[in-house]
């Protein structure tokens, strides 16, 4: 008893005499092979997921450098406009002090000598704190000039104003675009901004400690040399 198919879509065949049905060929091992041997097929999607990782690996590591670069701008602005209202709090207590003082104080030197001596004592001390807390304020703007060929070698910083305002446009835009091209470059660049923010920030901060300092000790020993005179003056009016 057979079991026959069509050459289109073989089936086993059973043939009788010792039962047993043949095996379906499967290309190995003989002469018309009827399918092809099974092969390992690459691995593209683990290949492209390996790829996909590292390229959100680079790219993460790009914004969190963006990101670092856009915190540390902002605390340095804040702490530089935190510095100049300091000094502008400076700057208008000395100057209410110094009027009050010029105004009130001294047209009555005339009749009390001794008022003298701590009414300048305080109006020194006044000014040099105003004078301290001005220079904190000042603009500091560098003269130096500036050539294409110092952007290049990286000895001048083309991202501070102060650098490029003496270059002319076409060398600034120039300077801009090599700086673009170069990553490298540029993080070196900012970094090299960044340090030159700090080193303003430090001059400021330092003048400002010292208008401050100033301020508190004149002020404190020109009211104890007020007081002192106003009660000498006062046990010697009361004296018999």
């Amino acid at each position: 008893m057979t079991y026959e198919a069509t050459r289109n879509g073989e089936s086993p065949e059973k043939k009788e005499g010792n039962g047993a049905l043949e095996p379906i060929p499967t290309g190995k091992g003989h002469g018309d092979p009827v399918g092809k041997p099974a092969t390992a097929k690459p691995k593209k999607k683990k290949d492209k997921k390996d790829k996909k990782d590292k390229k959100d690996k680079k790219g993460g590591a790009g914004r969190g450098v963006e990101t670092m670069f856009r915190t540390a701008y902002r605390t340095h602005l804040d702490l530089s406009s935190l510095a100049d209202t300091k000094a502008n709090i400076m700057i208008s207590i000395n100057g209410i002090i110094i009027s009050i003082l010029l105004a009130t104080v001294y047209p009555s030197l005339v009749q009390n000598r001794a008022l003298f001596l701590p009414s300048s004592l305080l109006v020194l001390t006044c000014l040099a704190s105003l004078v301290l807390a001005v220079l904190a304020a000042r603009p500091r703007v560098t003269r130096k000039t500036v050539t294409p060929e110092d952007v290049r070698e990286n000895r001048a910083n083309i991202l501070f104003f102060g650098t490029f305002i003496n270059m002319k446009e076409e060398d600034f835009l120039d300077g801009m675009w090599e700086l673009i091209e170069d990553r490298e470059r540029t993080y070196t660049t900012m970094m090299r901004d960044l340090y030159g923010l700090g080193a303003v920030l430090g001059a400021k901060y330092r003048l400002l400690r010292t208008s401050y300092t100033v301020f508190v000790v004149g002020l404190a020993v020109g009211v104890i040399a007020f007081l002192s005179v106003y009660a000498s003056s006062g046990g010697a009016n009361g004296g018999p």
